[in-house]
């Protein structure tokens, strides 16, 4: 239905085009005044005629009536209104006291009633005191005709009729001439109304044509201007520089709205930060707060009397500050890179020796704890932020160290390289228990501690994995775990150098 009511409107849009209303417009008027014409012709023209022919008989007579005054033979005067007669189509009858000459015998016969004048003058159309003009009626021939009778100077009397048929047929013949003019002028002129039409319309569809555009902010269209300085040229000049304006003025206002919905989007992640910081650590500060209250309580109450007590609640004190110190810090950060805050200084170094130095500072623990460590210290040089890959790494040896155990007699950590493209994939497997695969995926989310216990020496802050991950996505690298059959495997990946 929608479609059909579309056709229908483009149908209409066709047919109320200014060509169309030019074409008919022009039609309609050359209509008019042919039928205006035809009108006035069969009105007036019939009366004209009579007018005119009544003139022709009035000069007829006058012009025999001078043949008979001069010095004329009848011989020659018979030639003369032969003559008249048939250039004008008239009959002429001359009635003297002895005969009568005529140039149709029918024209005797019809004259009957006229010689007496016994007939009424009811169609008396000029009347003088020599001179009578008339319309008469045939019954013989059933024709009609305007008749002049006279007397001559010379004491004769003259007759002169013509046709009035022959009005009427030229008024048919002009009134059908007229229409055929008419059909011959509406057909030119509708294709001269066309072809003038179609000159004007076509600049005006182009300017529609972008005007449409410009409406769907499309403004890549222009409308070409020539020399000419006509009123169309001129809205062209003035579509053009309306399109150029818009568009600037709607590439400034889409500028404004891009900065402003960042500026929206900035401040909505920097209050989703904060409010997401302060919920973490109302969390996570809970326990030390009331370990810190309670041991200064303590102290300050005296609960214990002895040194060597004090010393250790301040030791608990100091030990939890610090770990909230840390617990605040590693949150900072971690909302910085979630939230988009940090910039990566990338630089080229040394991966091996950045996994050397961190087992290094753990030496004293491995040994403690009797894990191996497998290692292989090569030169592989990578791409990246050098801060924060060793905290990836440090996340994930500290988490083995975490959890590693002696499985069938083995307690170690092995760390390997796999090159894959361009990328170095760094590997860290500790041997122990498997992560259940309902919470390899919850293991990246903040506070997330797969000890249930939460043992506070040695569950850590619950953000390590966190950070990882955070560090992971703003490089675009990849990062994961997998289980393995006699332990658990970290990986991420580092761009390679090149060079």
């Amino acid at each position: 239905m929608k479609s059909n009511n579309k056709e229908e409107k483009k149908g209409l849009k066709r047919f109320d085009t200014i060509r169309t209303k030019l074409f008919f417009t022009l039609c309609i008027t050359i209509t008019i005044i042919i039928s205006f014409l035809i009108i006035v012709n069969s009105i007036v023209l019939e009366s004209y005629y009579m007018y005119s022919k009544q003139s022709e008989l009035m000069s007829a007579y006058r012009a025999i009536n001078a043949y008979y005054n001069g010095t004329s033979t009848s011989q020659n005067i018979e030639i003369e209104l032969e003559k008249l007669a048939l250039s004008n189509n008239f009959d002429i009858l001359i009635k003297t006291e002895n005969s009568i000459t005529a140039s149709s015998r029918d024209f005797i016969s019809s004259l009957t009633d006229e010689f007496d004048g016994t007939k009424a003058d009811d169609n008396l159309l000029y009347n003088s005191e020599n001179v009578k003009i008339k319309k008469t009626f045939d019954k013989k021939t059933e024709l009609s005709f305007i008749l002049l009778s006279a007397n001559l100077d010379n004491g004769y009397q003259l007759y002169i009729r013509v046709a009035t048929i022959s009005i009427q047929e030229s008024v048919d013949i002009a009134n059908k001439f007229l229409m055929l003019i008419g059909c011959v002028t509406i057909a030119i002129s509708g294709l001269i109304a066309s072809m003038v039409a179609r000159k004007f319309t076509s600049p005006i569809e182009e300017l529609n044509d972008i005007t449409e555009k410009i409406t769907e902010l499309d403004f890549s269209h222009k409308y070409e201007i020539n020399d000419s300085e006509d009123e169309i040229n001129n809205l062209g000049k003035n579509i053009n520089n309306m399109s150029e304006t818009l568009e600037k003025t709607i590439n400034r206002l889409r500028s404004s709205n891009i900065e402003l919905e960042k500026d929206i989007e900035e401040k909505s992640k920097t209050d989703e930060m904060r409010k997401q910081f302060i919920s973490d650590v109302s969390h996570e500060l809970k326990t030390p707060i009331a370990l810190i209250q309670g041991y200064a309580e303590g102290l300050v109450e005296n609960v214990t009397e002895d040194e060597e007590s004090r010393k250790f609640y301040a030791e608990v004190i100091l030990d939890e500050a610090n770990k909230m110190d840390v617990l605040v810090k590693r949150l900072l950060e971690l909302m910085k890179l979630e939230y988009g805050k940090m910039t990566f200084n990338l630089t080229k170094f040394n991966v091996s020796e950045l996994i050397s130095e961190v087992i290094r500072k753990n030496t004293k623990l491995l040994e403690e704890q009797n894990i191996k460590i497998e290692f292989e210290n090569k030169l592989v040089n990578v791409i990246g932020d050098e801060f924060y890959m060793e905290q990836v790494f440090n996340n994930y040896f500290t988490n083995a160290l975490k959890n590693v155990s002696n499985v069938e007699g083995r307690k170690e950590i092995c760390i390997t390289y796999q090159e894959k493209e361009e990328k170095l994939r760094i590997k860290v497997f500790n041997t122990g228990e498997n992560i259940a695969e309902e919470n390899l995926n919850r293991i990246w989310n903040r506070f997330y501690k797969v000890d249930t216990s939460r043992n506070r020496e040695s569950g850590g802050t619950g953000i390590g994995l966190s950070l990882v991950r955070a560090i992971m996505q703003n490089t675009n690298n990849k990062y994961g775990v997998e289980n393995k059959i006699d332990g658990v495997e970290f990986y991420f990946e580092i761009d390679l150098s090149k060079s």
